[in-house]
């Protein structure tokens, strides 16, 4: 093991750290983690990302239903339409995808390029959204669940959390609160629920179509765990809104690292 595998492993302990500050978050570190450090293909790399963001939001949500914060209703409707999107963006879309996707005289866009570029562009917009989330109340309360809306958001999260590996919970904790009525710490558990099932059927669905190396992923998901609890401890002595704009500003910076070294390398 080198120097750079350390490194990386010191990354994975980072991710867990942060979703056990903040319910999640880390595991937009976890591709450019991977893709980086490990030197993986950026495909391999998101289903790897599903892994460890599955595996991540089921530890946070076997605490939620002890608390008995999840509304399982509402996550049965969010889940089964994202679940649909997850695996047909695993098993038909990216498999499909040109290996160019984009070509010029000046630039070329491969598939694995483009999937970088719309991940920093996630990061971008989860940062912004941290950096915005002041007043959560802001969020009208209603007294009608929308059903229809949830169904057409569990789409696109589907969609995304399938292209990029990412949990999709900057989209999805809003769209609970604002088309279900739910509190901010029930949107928060109800998410983690939709996430796992998203995330780990999304690597499922890979698994058929990749040789996954499980000594590797299993080794990477342990620090995540151990960085979970470390995180979970430290929350208790450290003021979370201040980390949550500082967090929020270092991913602004990856997004902006993650474009420069794919136009560059």
């Amino acid at each position: 093991m080198d120097f750079v595998d350390l490194f990386g492993y010191f990354g994975a302990l980072i991710i867990g750290i942060v979703i056990g500050l903040f319910g999640g978050g880390g595991s937009l570190l976890a591709v450019p983690v991977f893709v980086y450090l490990f030197h993986l293909n950026p495909i391999l790399a998101t289903s790897y990302s599903l892994f460890v963001v599955g595996f991540s939001a089921a530890v946070g949500t076997l605490i939620n239903i002890k608390k008995k914060l999840i509304e399982y209703k509402i996550a049965l409707v969010f889940t089964v339409p994202a679940l649909g999107s997850v695996f047909i963006t695993r098993s038909y879309i990216i498999t499909n995808l040109p290996d160019v996707i984009f070509e010029s005289q000046f630039l070329i866009i491969t598939k694995e390029m483009a999937l970088m570029l719309l991940f920093s562009i996630v990061i971008f917009l989860s940062a912004i959204s941290i950096l915005k989330k002041n007043k959560p109340s802001a969020f009208q309360k209603i007294k009608n669940i929308n059903y229809s809306s949830l169904i057409i958001v569990g789409l696109g999260v589907g969609l995304l959390t399938g292209l990029v590996g990412a949990g999709g919970g900057f989209i999805i904790v809003p769209a609970l609160v604002f088309f279900a009525g739910l509190e901010m710490k029930q949107s928060i558990a109800t998410s983690l629920i939709v996430i796992t099932f998203n995330a780990l059927f999304g690597f499922a669905a890979d698994m058929i179509q990749i040789t996954i190396d499980w000594r590797f992923l299993m080794i990477f998901t342990s620090f995540s765990i151990a960085g979970i609890f470390l995180g979970t401890y430290f929350s208790n002595f450290t003021d979370e809104k201040s980390l949550k704009k500082n967090f929020a500003r270092f991913m602004l910076l990856m997004a902006l690292i993650i474009i420069f070294k794919e136009f560059t390398f």
